[in-house]
């Protein structure tokens, strides 16, 4: 893992929503990181100059303040450019949706993750890349997802229901929809090439997920079965192919699809991530 001179500069790029979320955290978090090291502050409007100042970064080491999808937004934007293995990322987690950058080490809390950006190490991480040259930083999930489910993660993502995301969550709660039946999902996974589930078995989910052993992403399929519980099958391979029907997938806290065929390839140690050293 490498260290970081303190006389590194930073680029502070705070995401909107985290401003809107939690101002304090996002306070603290500019005073620690301007007290240990020179840093320059920008605070973009939406995703385009999220986009426009993270390219324009120069020699400065950037650190996102915001959520998980923040996070995903910044090593998409450098994958996309191919910077990604040249430039360290460091995260303050300031919102909602953070656990992605739990699972991968960050520190919760404003004042701790601030310290590790200024006093921790790079950790390599491996990458999921699909064919339309997406990312998955930590895992991915294939379940059955239900119609009105779709159209509501749909309607979050872009972003007009989350007004109203609280009274959403209030009238389902009192007036809980009824199960809805749901056919069987089929699909077919390939593992470096070998079929490893095929159609002829429904699936009640997939999970993938980089950084097994080897540079390897550690597949488990749980297969739906009646009665006694199935046997997971798990298999390891640098590539994953799933064929079917039209199915989404869930990658990071965000919903993707449909597709009917999705390859995820890993990179092994593409990016590089700022957290504590060794104590």
């Amino acid at each position: 893992m490498a260290t970081f001179a303190t006389s590194d500069q930073l680029l502070v790029i705070i995401d909107p929503a985290a401003r809107e979320t939690d101002g304090e955290s996002v306070r603290i978090a500019k005073d620690v990181l301007s007290a240990g090291a020179a840093t320059k502050v920008c605070m973009p409007a939406g995703p385009e100059e999220f986009a426009r100042v993270l390219a324009r970064r120069g020699s400065r080491r950037p650190v996102v303040v915001g959520d998980d999808s923040a996070l995903v937004r910044a090593v998409s934007l450098l994958h996309r450019r191919r910077e990604l293995a040249g430039c360290v990322l460091s995260m303050v987690p300031v919102g909602g949706a953070l656990s992605v950058a739990y699972t991968l080490g960050v520190p919760a809390g404003a004042v701790a993750a601030a310290r590790a950006v200024l006093d921790g190490v790079e950790r390599r991480m491996d990458l999921l890349v699909d064919d339309s040259d997406g990312v998955v930083l930590g895992d991915l999930r294939i379940p059955p997802v239900t119609a009105l489910a779709q159209v509501t993660e749909s309607a979050a993502a872009r972003g007009w229901l989350r007004p109203y995301q609280h009274l959403v969550r209030s009238l389902s709660a009192a007036r809980p929809m009824p199960a809805v039946p749901r056919p069987p999902t089929r699909l077919r996974l390939e593992v470096d090439g070998e079929t490893v589930v095929d159609l002829d078995q429904p699936v009640e989910n997939i999970s993938v997920t980089p950084g097994g052993r080897d540079g390897l992403a550690e597949v488990e399929v749980h297969p739906l079965s009646v009665g006694a519980e199935a046997t997971p099958v798990r298999a390891a391979g640098r590539t994953v192919t799933v064929t079917g029907a039209d199915f989404r997938y869930r990658a990071d806290g965000g919903v993707a699809g449909p597709v009917r065929r999705r390859t995820w390839r890993v990179v092994e140690g593409a990016w590089g991530l700022t957290v504590p050293g060794a104590s």
